[in-house]
């Protein structure tokens, strides 16, 4: 287990970047923690499969961003968003549902980024790792 902060050899201590997953999928949910651990100062503080729930972590817990997936076990994504209101993390949408009235959504909402699962998987790990070298600066 990671301990709170990571040690950089140019900058001294840094602080991890915390990531929430939000998605129903237990097999996508495995395959992204995976991936994210392979990232340097980026930790997956927690995931969760309900609209709920996602609030409740965010709410109680310090978040940098989180990866959303729209459909979830018990509400929506748009849902989760909305109920955070404008004192949110980072929002990383990470859907299957591309639909042009879903991306329009997105805007309307704020909604910081809005990634495909099929064709943006790769560029999931290179976004949270620029997030954190902002952060870090």
């Amino acid at each position: 287990m990671r301990s709170a902060m990571a040690l950089s050899s140019s900058r001294g201590a840094r602080v991890l970047f915390r990531v929430l997953i939000v998605e129903d999928s237990k097999v996508l949910i495995e395959r992204l923690r995976e991936t994210l651990a392979t990232l340097d100062n980026v930790e997956v503080v927690g995931a969760v499969d309900e609209e709920a729930a996602a609030v409740e972590a965010v709410k109680s817990g310090e978040v940098d961003a989180i990866v959303l997936d729209l459909q979830l076990r018990t509400g929506t994504g748009f849902g989760v968003v909305q109920r955070l209101g404008t004192e949110r993390p980072i929002i990383i949408v990470f859907t299957n549902y591309v639909l042009p009235e879903y991306q329009r959504r997105a805007k309307d909402l704020g909604i910081d980024y809005f990634l495909n699962k099929h064709i943006d998987f790769e560029r999931l790990p290179q976004l949270l790792q620029e997030l954190e070298q902002k952060k870090a600066a």
